[in-house]
C-alpha cells in the first residue's frame, strides 16, 4: 500500500516540529485540520517527545483562588460578567483567602494563583481598595512562600510594579482571541492595545507571562495560528487554550461548546510551536474526567486545583468536581501516575521560574525564603 500525500505531508512537518525546526502558518493550519485519530495521534506522539526533552516526565500543578466573583465588565462568553443579575457573588475575606492559600501550599501545589473578574472594589487607587489587595498578595506570599500568579484583569502598570515588588512571579491576562473584530465581540468596550500593552509592560519589568486563547467562540483554524503568532512575539512563558462552554444568562448561552478534540488538538499543535514554554490541562472544563487527554497532547501544568468546601468557584464549569474532591492535588496525582508521570518538585519548579525571570528581568526584591 502506498503512502498518500497527506501522510507523507504530515510526516514532513512532524520531523520539521521535532527537530525544533519552525513551521509556517500553511503547516500549522494542515495540522489543526486533522480529524483522523491515527494521524492525531502521531502529533500527540510528537508533542510528548517534545515535553519529555524538555521536561522529563515532571508535572506543574497550580492552585487556583478565585477570591471575588465581581467584575465591572460585559463579556460576552462569561459567567460572571456585570450584567448578570442571577448570580450569586461574593468576596472572600482576607482570612479565608489566606486559610485557603496555606491549605493549597499544604497540598503540595507549586503556585498560588490569586484570580478576580475586574472588580473595582479593588482596583481604585487607594488604601482601601488597590491597598488592600496588595496587603492579601503580600501575606499570602509572606505566610506560604510559594511563586504567585496574579489574576486580576487589566490593570495599570504602577499596579504591576507593585506586584512585582511583593513578590508576584506571573502576570495572567487572557486576549482570549487575536482577530480583532472577534475580540470585540467577545470583550465589550475593552481596548485591545491596552490589555495587550499591559502584558508587554509586565513582561519589561520582569514578570512572566500567559496568555490564552479560547476555542469555540466562532475562530477559524486561520485564527488559531495568528493566535501563536502573537503568543511567540509576545514570548508568553506559559500558553493555553480553553473550550468555550456557554454560561447561563449571557448573550451566548445558546452557543454549543465545541468538541473537546479541537482544544486537545490545538494543545498538541502548542506543545509543537512552543516545546519548552508551560502549556496547562485545565481542570475548569472537562474536570478530572478531562485530564487525560490533555496530558496526552503534550500538556505539562495542570491549573484550577481547588480544594473542597472552600466555597470558591471555578470559571468555565464554576462547581464542577470541587465539593467531590475531584480536584485536589491527592487526585490529580492518581491520574497522573497512570500515565507514567509525576508531579515536580516544589524546588524544580521554583528553579524553573527563577531562571526564565533571569532571562527577563531582575527577580523580585522581597523573594520570599521556601
Amino acid at each position: 500500500m502506498g503512502i498518500s500525500s497527506q501522510e507523507f505531508q504530515l510526516g514532513e512537518i512532524l520531523d520539521k516540529a521535532y527537530r525544533e525546526i519552525p513551521l509556517n502558518k500553511a503547516e500549522i493550519i494542515f495540522l489543526l485540520g486533522l480529524n483522523q485519530e491515527e494521524e492525531i495521534s502521531q502529533v500527540f506522539q510528537v508533542a510528548r517527545d517534545l515535553r519529555q526533552r524538555y521536561f522529563g516526565e515532571k508535572l506543574f500543578l497550580y492552585g487556583f483562588v478565585y477570591f471575588s466573583t465581581f467584575c465591572q465588565n460585559n463579556c460576552t462568553f462569561c459567567l460572571y460578567r456585570k450584567s448578570n443579575r442571577s448570580l450569586k457573588r461574593y468576596r472572600k475575606s482576607e482570612r479565608e483567602i489566606l486559610d485557603t492559600a496555606y491549605s493549597l501550599a499544604e497540598s503540595g501545589v507549586h503556585l498560588l494563583d490569586l484570580c478576580m473578574g475586574e472588580d473595582p472594589e479593588y482596583l481604585m487607587d487607594s488604601p482601601r481598595s488597590f491597598g488592600k489587595l496588595l496587603k492579601i498578595v503580600e501575606d499570602v506570599k509572606q505566610n506560604t512562600g510559594l511563586p504567585l500568579m496574579i489574576s486580576p484583569g487589566l490593570v495599570p502598570q504602577v499596579f504591576l510594579e507593585r506586584f512585582q515588588e511583593v513578590g508576584v512571579n506571573w502576570y495572567a491576562l487572557y486576549q482570549e482571541t487575536h482577530n480583532r473584530s472577534l475580540y470585540a465581540k467577545m470583550r465589550l468596550d475593552q481596548d485591545y492595545d491596552a490589555r495587550w500593552g499591559a502584558k508587554r509592560a509586565a513582561h519589561h519589568m520582569g514578570l512572566l507571562v500567559e496568555e490564552g486563547l479560547l476555542t469555540g467562540i466562532g475562530d477559524t483554524m486561520e485564527d488559531v495560528a495568528d493566535s501563536f503568532q502573537a503568543m511567540k512575539e509576545l514570548g508568553a512563558e506559559q500558553v493555553r487554550v480553553m473550550s468555550f462552554v456557554p454560561q447561563e444568562e449571557t448573550p451566548m448561552e445558546k452557543w454549543v461548546s465545541p468538541p473537546r478534540m479541537r482544544e486537545i488538538l490545538i494543545i498538541a499543535v502548542m506543545r509543537l510551536l512552543f516545546p519548552d514554554r508551560l502549556i496547562p490541562a485545565s481542570l475548569d472544563v472537562d474536570g478530572i474526567r478531562g485530564l487525560k487527554q490533555r496530558l496526552n497532547a503534550g500538556a505539562n501544568v495542570v491549573t484550577s486545583i481547588i480544594p473542597p468546601k472552600a466555597g470558591l468557584a471555578g470559571v468555565s464549569n464554576n462547581s464542577l468536581d470541587i465539593d467531590e474532591g475531584n480536584r485536589t492535588v491527592k487526585r490529580v496525582a492518581e491520574v497522573v501516575e497512570d500515565l507514567g508521570l509525576r508531579p515536580a518538585s516544589l524546588d524544580q519548579y521554583i528553579d524553573w521560574v527563577e531562571k526564565k525571570q533571569k532571562r527577563i528581568g531582575r527577580i523580585p526584591a522581597k523573594e520570599a525564603t521556601i
